[in-house]
């Protein structure tokens, strides 16, 4: 078995996962902000799913491409989530529509990305 060297000798992820991990981050800044009522809540759960997604995206990028199918579903279904999520805390004004824009575009491009 070969062992698994992460993060990649380079510093470099594939630029899916780079993309997202960059958007983690500056969802994790908003986070931090949320009133309580929400950050338990539907934050945290957008957190999870973050995570789950880029866990997802890990694993198909080691895998033979026909392996790869069940991790790119997984990974679609979490980026899918986290839109309907943050649409909700948009929704109930929980956070403003910059911070929604700076979170929903990059979401945009990161499924067309997994889906392409």
């Amino acid at each position: 078995m070969i062992p698994l060297i992460y993060p990649p000798p380079n510093g470099k992820f594939i630029p899916l996962i780079q993309k997202t991990k960059t958007l983690y981050i500056v969802w994790h800044g908003y986070y931090q902000s949320l009133p309580k009522t929400h950050k338990y809540s539907l934050g945290q759960k957008i957190d999870i799913f973050f995570i789950e997604a880029i866990e997802a995206m890990a694993t198909a990028s080691f895998l033979p491409p026909q392996a790869k199918p069940p991790h790119i579903c997984l990974a679609i279904q979490k980026i899918d989530l986290i839109k309907i999520m943050l649409m909700i805390l948009w929704e109930i004004k929980a956070i403003d529509n910059n911070k929604y824009l700076n979170l929903s575009q990059p979401l945009d491009e990161i499924g067309r990305m997994l889906g392409g």
